[in-house]
């Protein structure tokens, strides 16, 4: 909970609604040509000037998504944005605007949400995209965080989910598992202040994947990557709600079944080590922790000799016929293991990387 004995802390009732909105968003500006009309009238306006406009929005609740105890308010406005411009990135299109609406309780000062806008800010800066609206609410819930993330892209560049074929080698950008097992040190630390608040965490040497977690980044670089290759993806999707569960997604609006190949599956050794720790299997961590928030895409068998050796990019499978199904080729032996969905699921509540409770 945010806590600064320094200096008298300010209720959000003494600047109200509309003085809330303006404290926090005063120092924005526009850089976006597509932006005419930011924050201070009913509406933005937005001109696309010819291309197709993407939309996304994402929500995150606290005590589903994020916990307090441990993830610093900063770092949650950045994360919140780099979450929506993920899936923007996922389309091939390049991030313009964000509208931010904010549900918060009493308990929260207005010191509070000038933390969370500082990261927004840093995440705006960081990947050139204009705040151009949104809201702000009193809740009797916890923080309740929502962006709405706007993109642009001519029709002949955009990547849907559907469009990958048989054969299509399957590619995914950087490496998976890190963000789940830093959300294991978080929780593992977090345990033991609540139990003995005297003891000091020990974060020391989990740098790398700490930062997965707390301060992860939308892989918008990549389709500049891909153009200067020469090459269109023919789907593609984001790493958020771990690797099988992705893959199955492509799959179902492709209509195409995949063969994911264990040894191929990029791991970071401070991800391996820090699951042997646990006495987890790191590969579960990639396949289904999530939250990784990297891209993952098919193309034509044709692009090989383009990607095989970029260090950006690993090949882990290729498409089959639908009807020859989803199945990881396990390392070794072989053996055909089907891929099934245990990624995060907020209504199931399953034990994913979002599942902060």
């Amino acid at each position: 909970m945010f806590e600064d004995k320094s200096q008298e802390l300010t209720p959000i009732s003494k600047l109200g609604e509309f003085g809330l909105i303006k404290h926090l968003t005063e120092y924005f500006t526009l850089s976006q040509p597509s932006s005419e009309e930011g924050i201070g009238d009913d509406a933005a306006i937005i001109n696309p000037e010819d291309k197709k406009v993407v939309l996304t929005t994402d929500v995150l609740a606290e005590g589903v998504h994020f916990n307090l105890g441990y993830v610093p308010l900063k770092h949650l406005g950045y994360k919140a944005v780099v979450v929506n411009l993920s899936d923007v990135a996922a389309m091939n299109a390049v991030p313009t605007q964000i509208l931010v609406s904010i549900a918060v309780s009493n308990r929260f000062p207005v010191e509070a949400l000038e933390e969370i806008y500082s990261g927004i800010q840093t995440a705006c800066k960081r990947y050139n995209v204009d705040l151009v609206g949104g809201d702000t609410t009193s809740s009797n819930s916890g923080l309740v965080i929502s962006i709405t993330a706007v993109g642009m892209e001519n029709e002949e560049n955009i990547v849907r989910r559907k469009g990958a074929g048989p054969n299509d080698l399957l590619v995914v950008t950087g490496d998976l598992g890190g963000a789940y097992m830093g959300l294991q040190i978080l929780e593992r630390e977090h345990a033991v202040y609540l139990a003995n608040p005297n003891m000091q965490p020990e974060m020391e040497g989990y740098d790398y994947i700490l930062e997965r977690q707390l301060k992860p980044e939308a892989r918008t670089d990549i389709k500049n990557t891909l153009k200067e290759l020469g090459i269109q993806p023919t789907s593609m999707i984001d790493v958020s709600d771990g690797l099988a569960s992705e893959i199955l997604h492509l799959s179902d609006q492709s209509e195409v079944g995949f063969r994911l190949y264990e040894e191929k599956i990029p791991m970071d050794s401070l991800m391996i080590s820090t699951a042997d720790e646990f006495n987890l299997n790191p590969v579960m961590a990639a396949l289904s922790g999530g939250e990784d928030y990297e891209l993952l895409f098919t193309i034509s068998p044709n692009d090989f000799d383009k990607i095989k050796n970029h260090p950006d990019f690993s090949i882990i499978g290729h498409a089959v016929s639908k009807e020859e199904g989803n199945f990881m080729v396990a390392r070794g032996s072989n053996q055909l293991v089907p891929l099934t969905a245990q990624g995060w699921d907020a209504f199931l509540g399953n034990q994913g990387a979002e599942n902060e409770e």
